[in-house]
């Protein structure tokens, strides 16, 4: 049984019916109507699976029959650089391969404002790390932005349907959950938060085996792109894919799953552990900066005794704190050489720290300690 790490050995899954009645019921949903697709893609194997069939659908259509096509990534800047860099080079090759053939593909990813991203909330308005019941992180950094970009293309054409690589044999709550929202011979959901956009998952009825076989039988893809890298990603860290959230009823990517390196949700990033124990150790540090975020989420004395809305309780991370993080943070980047916060984060906090305790430019000041020396534009505010 192939569960969510592949093997170099694949047993072949003889009925390949699964296949061709997801390219009739995909091609059915296509040309019925103008409705543009959004392919929803995360890196993972069944967003693969799912752009792969598409794309090979898109290739095989006379110019005619063709409509725009997007593919949205969600980036929250803090996703595992390996990850991060992995799926910024597949949309490049998917979208030269496009131009060259002629296909209205369009990639898109998606990032998080300063206002909404991770270290402008954790470290400049002194948010604690994420809980299970606190998970402030899944609305700012994922779901605001990526239903603003969707909206944008729904006033554009009217109605959009997404495409998801949810499949029922990942869990029965999943199963279930995908059932009760079908209401059509196409297989077709209603999207429960975002108006006019309708939901298609081509593989629901596909099981981990004959994704795998799929993948492993038709690699390289149709743009030309190589599965290798995305396969070992999942043999040296024995997770899954994270899936790209439109709502609140998907659950957290941390744990077992490809999602940011700075979860604090579960108890341990399996995904992360998985990578530094099959050579990759310059993750090291990583690691042992979530960790320490999870660890003093619960020190007391690092927590201001009222809310940022005034009312007594936990509330967020002192001055103190938000400085020794700061520092933290950019000495771990120090340590792997890779950026993991960008200038206009470290602006950002300046300008909240202004408003909240700070009058000595302290975020600056730390910045240029470890090098870092983020300068304004003229178009943005600075407030400094």
């Amino acid at each position: 049984m192939i569960d969510n790490t592949p093997n170099q050995e694949i047993k072949s899954v003889n009925d390949k019916d699964h296949i061709k009645a997801t390219e009739e019921l995909m091609l059915e949903n296509f040309l019925v109507d103008s409705r543009p697709w959004v392919v929803a893609y995360s890196g993972g194997k069944d967003s693969t699976l799912v752009l792969q069939l598409v794309y090979r659908m898109l290739l095989n259509l006379p110019p005619d029959k063709l409509k725009p096509v997007y593919i949205i990534s969600s980036d929250t800047q803090v996703e595992p650089p390996n990850i991060s860099s992995y799926i910024e080079n597949s949309l490049f090759v998917v979208t030269e391969h496009a131009k060259k053939h002629s296909l209205p593909i369009c990639a898109i990813i998606v990032k998080p404002g300063v206002e909404n991203g991770f270290w402008g909330n954790l470290i400049g308005k002194g948010y604690p790390p994420p809980t299970r019941w606190f998970r402030w992180c899944t609305s700012k950094m994922k779901i605001k932005p990526v239903k603003a970009r969707l909206e944008n293309v729904i006033k554009q054409f009217g109605s959009i349907i997404i495409l998801l690589g949810n499949r029922k044999a990942e869990s029965s709550t999943r199963g279930q959950n995908m059932q009760a929202r079908e209401y059509s011979s196409r297989k077709l959901a209603l999207h429960t938060e975002i108006p006019n956009t309708l939901v298609l998952s081509p593989i629901a009825e596909w099981s981990n085996e004959q994704v795998w076989e799929y993948l492993y039988n038709n690699n390289p893809s149709p743009w030309g792109g190589d599965h290798s890298f995305m396969l070992n990603l999942y043999r040296q860290a024995n997770g899954g894919e994270c899936p790209i959230i439109t709502d609140l009823n998907t659950p957290s990517c941390g744990g077992s799953r490809f999602g940011c390196w700075t979860c604090t949700v579960v108890k341990e990033d399996k995904s992360m552990s998985g990578f530094i124990e099959n050579g990759e150790e310059w993750m090291l540090p990583l690691n042992r900066f979530r960790n320490w975020l999870k660890e003093i989420r619960g020190y007391d004395h690092l927590r201001s005794k009222y809310k940022r809305d005034g009312r007594p309780g936990p509330g967020p991370f002192t001055s103190e704190a938000r400085t020794m993080i700061l520092e933290s943070l950019l000495d771990t980047e120090r340590s792997i050489g890779i950026e993991l916060i960008s200038d206009k984060e470290i602006l950002y906090i300046q300008n909240v720290w202004n408003e909240d305790f700070d009058f000595n430019f302290s975020a600056l000041r730390i910045a240029k300690r470890f090098n870092r020396q983020p300068r304004c534009t003229e178009t943005e505010e600075c407030g400094i």
